[in-house]
């Protein structure tokens, strides 16, 4: 493939991705409209269930936002019955605190993603193992170069 088509694909990829940004962030508007929280809330919420038990401060490093905003978020969450927070027994520090996700609400979110996760799934089915392989490993780096410009923008 000459370099002007390589460019040419490479800024399709690239608008593909802004799309699908756009497209992610509108179903989670979407979801978190319908469980009465914020978005930002959302983004936590996740974070917590991926990574969790996590520290307040954790969080907010992770979600890249100011410890004060975080309390605000988790007072929400947690009044919500999203999380608890709990003292962390593995901490040297007693008053540490852990945040982790109630688990019986996930299934709450499972419901609102439902529509999305059985088109990925039908999506997924007509690709071969080792495409999607290579899809994921592309998405993985995407997602790794994303992290990089973010941190470098925190910190310029």
């Amino acid at each position: 493939m000459g370099s002007g088509a390589h460019r040419r694909a490479t800024v399709a990829v690239k608008e593909s991705l802004r799309e699908l940004r756009n497209q992610l962030s509108l179903l989670n508007h979407q979801v978190s409209a319908h469980l009465a929280l914020k978005d930002v809330d959302l983004d936590c919420l996740e974070l917590i269930g991926r990574h969790g038990p996590l520290s307040p401060s954790a969080l907010a490093r992770r979600a890249g936002l100011h410890p004060a905003t975080m309390t605000g978020i988790l007072d929400r969450l947690q009044k919500g019955g999203w999380v608890v927070r709990e003292r962390d027994p593995e901490a040297a520090d007693r008053r540490s605190v852990a945040v982790r996700a109630v688990r019986g609400r996930n299934a709450e979110l499972f419901r609102l993603y439902a529509g999305m996760n059985t088109a990925m799934d039908e999506l997924c089915a007509g690709y071969t193992e080792e495409e999607l392989e290579l899809i994921a490993g592309f998405l993985h780096r995407a997602t790794s170069a994303g992290n990089t410009a973010t941190g470098d923008l925190a910190t310029g």
